[in-house]
């Protein structure tokens, strides 16, 4: 940590020497993703409206076409790493889980956006929503790190990652290409679009499918296709309307044990778990500028989402038991709901305020039921060499409620210049999540309310043209899944002789973030630093206690801490070569938490423990190298790192963590486009994640990573731009 700041302040010092240094203001997007990000890159995100770099008083970054063009990614991980502060978790054929600011977690505390609109409602949170999403319409990837619950609203906590679809172009564009790797993996993608009088269409569709993997039983489906079209009714008015629809299909292969992840014996343990989706969104846009100083947004939208699945990650054994039980469940939804936003600016202070409020109703139904299975033991009894189906259990419910789910809320930011160089933002908001339930298993009915006023207050101060600071207050809101309530707690329902019980005490988590951080450009603008210091603190954060035969148990109570710095520097000598470093260092902590009031438990409670899945350290940095003397050909070489961690709550057993090497080419020959990845380049044994529960008889699981991988990719280019 000491050598962070001393780095930091040895840079600061070089950068404001350079006082004949400095930045040209142009005010307008960076079209040309090669150049180095600076102070006037606009974003929407952290303010809901195009807004400078420099006036944004938050811990924000932005993945360019280039940057994801050049990724040529099979998963949404391989192009979210690269943002300083981030670490998406892979957990095979595109599923996933998070960690910015918070440790790796599958809990409702990061928000994922489509267009600046939540791809799930609040309330009906999963952590592999971003497995919908199709990589080849993907124009830029902006991500807030840190709560931003008073624009977005619940759910916004560790931070929101906003993925902003490909716009029509204005000549007509066509793109088409195909990728493979050696363990049968297979993509088919197609994009293309142009403008046509006032009317703008822009179509994307991906097909991939894997067979025969290195993993066993772990093959997959994903079709997908997105739909915009843009119609300029005059200069001042625009309607647009995006469309999404996507099918999914996989094996869920699970996690291996340790001797089967130090053999390489990539073996799932099932031969029957899986995962599908069917999934619709559709929104409309009623754009309208009133003058220079005020427009306006109406959006009305629709989703309709099925997920059915036997989850790996639901099967309960305890060792030596030749027994075991699994889950069969689905969730289903649909939304209907709005979003009204309005922008003015102001002569006085340069002041703009952006002001809205949006409405969503989403009926839900799930049910989830048990599944008899036999445990066929390794040598020893202590592991599992395979589990077979005896029975399917549909008579013994484990879940079955229905549920309506009204989400409303009111939000307004301001932002003002009381000196030329200071800009100060703040923002408050006020959510209402309003529950009608239906529990067939205990046969309430009933209503439950989560409702919190969300604030913030941010300012930006650019002393030099070149150089600039921040700091900021905000405040995280994310109430409990819906899910987790009405799961039957483990020991009662089902077969134990006990009544059901479930999590009705569960209440909202809280958090409250204080940060600061700045930005530097020199060197004509060659090289770009950015910061931030942050110190977050959190209340009844839910969390998930594993126990001896693989069921949760979960508990929102006592409090926790989160603090750390992330930074990253861009560095462009020349038209050849450029760099990339970014990385976070974070500690996460228990600070007070009861995990058991039993006499019996020998561990009644966490506090001033690390937090499990937590790396003190992540990283991801990458050279890229485009030679004068062998034009339209690229290569680079990418790092990924990721420290140690604790496996379980306890902090009994650590994870070392690992390093691995990416490496890719390409090449464009006219139209043609050949490209290359390698990715783990060194062929390196490591797990993406490591977990066991917090017994002495608790054993690792991993959640291994790929071998070797060479992806070779074609890609064909047409445009009729003059």
């Amino acid at each position: 940590m000491k050598k962070i700041f001393l780095i930091l302040l040895i840079i600061g010092q070089f950068a404001f020497a350079q006082n004949n240094v400095k930045q040209k203001i142009n005010n307008k997007t960076q079209k040309d993703s090669t150049k180095v990000e600076n102070l006037d890159e606009v974003f929407v995100t952290a303010n809901r409206t195009a807004t400078l770099r420099k006036e944004t008083p938050v811990a924000i970054s932005k993945l360019t076409t280039k940057a994801i063009d050049e990724t040529k990614a099979t998963s949404m991980y391989e192009i979210a790493n690269k943002v300083p502060g981030i670490l998406m978790v892979n957990l095979g054929n595109e599923q996933h889980e998070m960690s910015i600011r918070l440790p790796m977690t599958t809990n409702p505390y990061h928000l994922y956006l489509e267009d600046g609109l939540p791809i799930r409602p609040m309330g009906v949170f999963n952590h592999n929503a971003l497995l919908e999403i199709d990589q080849f319409n993907l124009q830029s990837i902006e991500v807030v790190k840190g709560p931003v619950s008073s624009l977005y609203g619940p759910e916004a906590v560790g931070g929101a990652v906003n993925l902003i679809s490909l716009k029509p172009s204005i000549d007509p564009e066509f793109k088409f290409g195909i990728q493979a790797d050696q363990w049968g993996y297979r993509r088919i993608q197609a994009a293309g679009g142009a403008t046509i009088g006032k009317v703008g269409f822009h179509i994307a569709g991906i097909s991939s499918d894997q067979k025969n993997s290195w993993m066993t039983f772990s093959d997959y489906r994903k079709d997908n296709i997105n739909t915009r079209i843009d119609y300029n009714i005059n200069s001042k008015t625009r309607l647009i309307s995006n469309t999404m629809y996507g099918q999914y299909y996989s094996d869920m292969s699970g996690s291996v044990n340790e001797d089967a992840f130090n053999n390489r014996t990539y073996k799932s343990t099932t031969d029957f778990t899986y995962r599908k989706s069917e999934a619709l969104r559709t929104k409309i846009t009623l754009e309208h500028d009133w003058n220079v100083n005020a427009s306006s947004s109406v959006t009305a939208y629709y989703r309709d989402n099925k997920l059915g699945q036997d989850p790996s990650y639901s099967i309960k054994w305890t060792s030596g038991k030749t027994t075991a039980t699994g889950q069969v469940n689905s969730s289903n939804f649909k939304s209907y709901g709005t979003v009204m936003q309005h922008t003015q600016k102001f002569n006085f202070l340069d002041a703009k305020l952006v002001a809205g409020l949006s409405y969503d109703y989403s009926p839900v139904t799930y049910w989830a039921y048990q599944e008899d299975l036999k445990a066929n033991l390794n040598p020893g009894g202590t592991t599992v060499n395979n589990y077979q189906i005896v029975a399917e259990r549909p008579d013994i419910k484990l879940a079955n409620y229905t549920a309506d789910i009204y989400n409303s809320a009111e939000f307004a930011q301001l932002s003002f210049k009381p000196l030329s160089k200071l800009t100060i933002t703040t923002g408050i908001r006020y959510d209402n999540m309003k529950v009608n339930y239906n529990n067939a298993l205990d046969n309430s009915t009933g209503t439950k309310i989560y409702d919190k006023v969300t604030f913030k207050a941010g300012a930006n101060y650019n002393a030099l043209d070149y150089a600039g600071f921040y700091g900021n207050y905000s405040q995280g809101f994310a109430p409990p899944g819906i899910t987790s309530i009405f799961l039957a707690k483990p020991g009662t329902g089902g077969t134990t002789g006990v009544p059901a019980q479930f999590y009705y005490n569960l209440v909202p988590a809280t958090f409250k973030n204080y940060e600061v951080g700045g930005w530097i450009s020199v060197l004509k603008s060659k090289l770009y630093i950015d910061y931030s210091f942050y110190y977050m603190e959190g209340k009844n954060e839910l969390l998930s206690i594993k126990q001896p035969d693989n069921s949760t148990d979960y508990q929102s109570a006592g409090e926790t801490l989160h603090k750390g710095i992330e930074f990253g520097l861009n560095y462009k000598p020349s038209k050849e070569w450029a760099i990339r470093i970014g990385g976070t260092t974070s500690q996460h902590k228990f600070v007070n938490f009861i995990l058991s009031d039993k006499p019996s438990d020998p561990i009644k409670n966490l506090n001033c423990l690390e937090m499990p899945t937590a790396p003190k350290w992540s990283g991801n940095s990458e050279v890229n190298y485009y030679p004068k003397w062998f034009p339209n050909f690229r290569t680079s070489l990418e790092w990924q790192t990721v420290g140690s961690y604790y496996e379980d709550q306890i902090n009994t057993v650590k994870y070392q963590g690992y390093n691995i090497f990416n490496a890719r080419i390409g090449y464009k020959y006219k139209s043609l486009e050949f490209y290359g990845n390698i990715n783990n380049l060194t062929n390196k044994l490591y797990a993406y994640m490591v977990t066991r529960g917090n017994t002495t008889i608790s054993l690792p699981t991993y959640t291994a990573a790929a071998p070797r991988t060479f992806l070779l990719g074609l890609q064909y280019n047409f445009s009729l731009k003059k």
